[in-house]
């Protein structure tokens, strides 16, 4: 065996090139075609070769879909970090921090009030890279605290969700957040306010089985995983053979569970085209 063989290459920063330069490009993580990153960022993280929608951060959602990116951020609630005093590998409460530091974020929820095409609207968005965007304590009392403010203001509510489900670390407690988040929903019925739902990719879980679909207006990204368990269950649970794609977008679009599948592209006119629907009023923007 060769020296060669033995050899190991230093890891390399996943945002830096070897010579230590920021990255430039990035790989498509289904067609694998390398991406100038500028490009990327202005085709709002979407593959031009293969259409591929990746995955984004929850600021960057409310970036997207507000007008000029301009929008009142609200505060979210702050809770008990680890009220079960929960470890596994690693203590939930590291867990945490180190997501923190990741993402810029005190939990996998962000809210945000501002117009869509002129339309004000509440906006709340889920990010993944937050601990999976699982759901515990914080994810339900921040969702509750945007519905109250979209009933205060009486605003329609938009929610962005990106979720593996709830957050095993807080047991019951986190299993406690889909009654609750439902409660929400039910508020902005009482008040008649639209409650949308735009599921990204992957929305399972809890979440999927709460407030991720009851929406009054349910819509999904293209090819987004949506599901209440994995396949790879599903398929132990019913030893049967599940039909290839049956929890991607287009297949539960094909059962009648969902509205549409809207490009990224498309999303802040589909909004604006139901929020004037809802007002009685003619879409401003072309077919």
């Amino acid at each position: 065996m060769s020296w060669i063989t033995n050899f190991n290459l230093p890891k390399v920063d996943k945002n830096q090139s070897k010579d230590g330069t920021p990255e430039l490009w990035r790989a498509c993580g289904a067609c694998q075609k390398m991406l100038f990153l500028k490009t990327l960022a202005d085709d709002l993280w979407v593959c031009h070769h293969c259409g591929h929608h990746m995955r984004i951060s929850a600021m960057a959602r409310l970036d997207m879909v507000f007008d000029d990116a301009r929008y009142e951020a609200l505060d979210m609630p702050v809770v008990g970090d680890d009220p079960l005093k929960f470890k596994d590998l690693k203590k939930y409460c590291d867990r945490i921090q180190v997501s923190r530091a990741k993402t810029g974020l005190n939990d996998a929820i962000v809210a945000g009030v501002g117009t869509v095409h002129g339309h004000a609207c509440v906006v709340c968005a889920m990010d993944f890279f937050f601990m999976g965007g699982s759901m515990g304590r914080a994810v339900g009392e921040g969702f509750l605290a945007a519905v109250d403010c979209a009933v205060e203001r009486n605003m329609p509510f938009v929610v962005f969700p990106s979720s593996g489900g709830a957050r095993m670390q807080e047991g019951v407690l986190s299993l406690m957040q889909m009654v609750r988040t439902t409660i929400g929903v039910q508020k902005l019925r009482e008040k008649l306010l639209p409650f949308v739902t735009f599921l990204t990719d992957p929305t399972t879980g809890g979440v999927f089985a709460s407030f991720g679909m009851l929406g009054d207006f349910a819509f999904a990204e293209p090819n987004a995983f949506l599901a209440l368990s994995g396949t790879r269950v599903l398929s132990g649970t019913t030893a049967e053979k599940l039909p290839p794609g049956f929890q991607r977008a287009e297949y539960v679009l094909s059962r009648g569970m969902i509205d549409a599948v809207v490009l990224r592209s498309e999303q802040t006119e589909v909004l604006a085209n139901v929020f004037a629907v809802c007002k009685k009023q003619p879409s401003v923007l072309s077919e």
